[in-house]
């Protein structure tokens, strides 16, 4: 497993499971933090077919330039064929994306596990976030 210490306010880690990439965030996704999670998603997603779980259940906190990271690498992973899983049960998350109207751009699972046994039939938004 790797850790990567972007900031104070962000921290992740990495783990591969399966074939699937899973990236733990802990912390924040601001305005500070928001360029050098850009970065390694970026790296994340280069390769084709990337298959990508953001596991976001310890989340603090996230503003504006984090909801454009989080729609970028969903953009990346979608032109390269890939999915890009989120797993949340947050549901002030779900309602800030609701808000942005973002509520059914991302599938979203409230456990690890539903994530990475989801197959790709069932790709799409969860209710959840709609």
């Amino acid at each position: 497993m790797t850790e990567i210490h972007t900031t104070a306010a962000l921290r992740s880690s990495e783990r591969v499971i399966a074939g699937t990439t899973v990236v733990a965030l802990r912390g924040e996704i601001d305005l500070l933090t928001a360029q050098p999670l850009s970065a390694r998603l970026d790296m994340l997603t280069a390769g084709p077919r990337p298959d990508l779980v953001l596991d976001l259940r310890a989340l603090s906190f996230v503003d504006c330039a984090g909801l454009g990271v989080l729609c970028r690498a969903r953009n990346r992973t979608a032109a390269r064929g890939g999915r890009l899983r989120f797993v949340t049960g947050d549901t002030g998350f779900l309602r800030i994306l609701r808000h942005a109207q973002l509520g059914g751009v991302f599938e979203i699972h409230a456990r690890l596990s539903n994530a990475l046994a989801a197959g790709p039939e069932s790709g799409g938004a969860s209710a959840a976030a709609g």
